[in-house]
């Protein structure tokens, strides 16, 4: 029997539902948000687009089915998110937030913590969600083997409570839409500073109101113009001891797992940004002449690299869809096609809009073209969420140094080790 690539009737939906919204919706994102110089206000504005992201079923489609969701497959998810992030990257990636912060409860949570936690994103209101993961120091080591490095947030047993003190940065949401925090934080921390990541390392939510969370500073990036992306300080924040996920040092599996979930969608994303920058510059090179005799598209370089622009968005596209799979098919056990797909369409994307600018020309640096936008855009895509250096190939090296390292096992829909 074939391999069929044919997205079936509900996926197919899934998809053209996304890119309507995109098309109605987010479409009014950009104009909404520019005249804003301060990144915390153009974040706010946002607030009306994530409730209609909430109203079209985007947010409890990360929560379980058995706990009153929708959820998606990361397939699904995938899918949506090529086409809403070819036309705004900005309330995708607060949608993402949300679903790193909510992912290590629906892998590991309790009944209790799911119907506790997962309550504020199932009432129709405009919950966040966001994981502490980064530290200020930066997050790329946070699994070091030696405890007197890696994560130095810590949270320290007093009675029947967790008291919490350390430092994140780029912990997108966490601010909240009304500075008041999100409705919840999944804080990557360590419980013992003598103990090894496998054996410390945690993740304890925080709620919102919670006392001694403090945003002490906002990232202003040069693309995601409207992504929160705050500096936040934990400093003697108290918890009940349930607010734990998972036992001690379960944080570091759950904290990878979180990261896997998000790549095949960071993935898409990128092949949404690379179909952007291509529409544009097809539409350019079919119309603009640039003082010559004949459209641009009649020149074979521009027919060329034109197909090779083509080209990738399609292998972009066909490896974010077989990565989401073999998520969804080892049960978010996958770390080697998801970290794969992370690496490898980030990097494309930037080759590709940086090829549909040398189409476009000059223009394409200016406010004449939406180019230059998408690239600060994809910028981002290599070295957030992950790193492609510090964290994601380091992954993979790991892996490849494995014993049990099998290098035909995702073709066949194995795990690799």
């Amino acid at each position: 029997m074939p391999i069929d690539f044919t997205l079936s009737e509900e996926q197919l939906g899934l998809r053209l539902q996304a890119r309507e919204f995109a098309e109605t919706v987010l479409k009014g994102v950009e104009s909404a948000i520019a005249p804003a110089t301060d990144p915390l206000v153009r974040f706010r504005l946002l607030k009306p687009f994530y409730q209609q992201m909430v109203d079209a079923g985007f947010v409890s489609g990360l929560v379980p089915a058995e706990n009153g969701g929708n959820r998606f497959s990361n397939l699904e998810f995938a899918l949506a998110c090529e086409e809403l992030a070819r036309v705004d990257v900005n309330v995708p990636s607060a949608i993402l937030g949300t679903g790193l912060g909510l992912f290590p409860i629906i892998a590991a949570g309790t009944p209790e913590q799911r119907e506790r936690f997962f309550a504020p994103f199932l009432d129709g209101s405009p919950a966040l969600a966001a994981i502490a993961f980064t530290e200020s120091a930066g997050g790329a080591n946070f699994d070091h083997p030696d405890p007197r490095y890696g994560v130095q947030t810590f949270a320290v047993q007093d009675g029947d409570e967790w008291v919490i003190n350390g430092s994140k940065a780029y912990t997108t949401n966490a601010s909240g839409w009304d500075d008041g925090g999100a409705d919840l934080i999944s804080v990557v921390c360590r419980i013992d500073e003598t103990k090894p990541p496998e054996e410390s390392l945690a993740i304890i939510v925080v709620e919102k109101g919670t006392p001694g969370v403090e945003i002490t500073g906002i990232i202003d990036t040069v693309g995601h113009r409207a992504t929160n992306s705050p500096v936040v300080e934990f400093r003697d924040v108290r918890v009940p001891l349930s607010n734990l996920v998972g036992a001690p040092g379960d944080g570091l599996s759950l904290t990878k797992g979180s990261f896997s979930w998000t790549c095949s969608s960071i993935g898409a994303a990128a092949v949404g940004k690379m179909r952007a920058a291509f529409e544009l510059a097809y539409d350019f090179v079919k119309t603009e002449k640039r003082s010559g005799s004949v459209p641009v598209i009649e020149h074979q370089n521009a027919g060329y690299m034109l197909a090779d622009i083509k080209t990738r968005i399609e292998v972009g596209r066909y490896f974010a869809w077989k990565a989401a799979d073999h998520f969804d098919k080892t049960g978010g056990l996958d770390r080697e096609l998801s970290n794969m797909v992370k690496i490898y369409n980030s990097e494309l994307s930037v080759q590709t809009v940086y090829d549909a600018m040398r189409l476009v020309g000059v223009d394409s640096y200016g406010d004449r073209s939406e180019l230059g936008g998408i690239m600060q855009d994809v910028l981002c895509f290599p070295v957030y969420d992950g790193g492609n250096m510090g964290v994601r190939r380091r992954h993979l090296h790991e892996l490849l140094r494995n014993p049990r390292y099998d290098h035909l096992a995702a073709g066949e829909n194995r795990l690799s080790a």
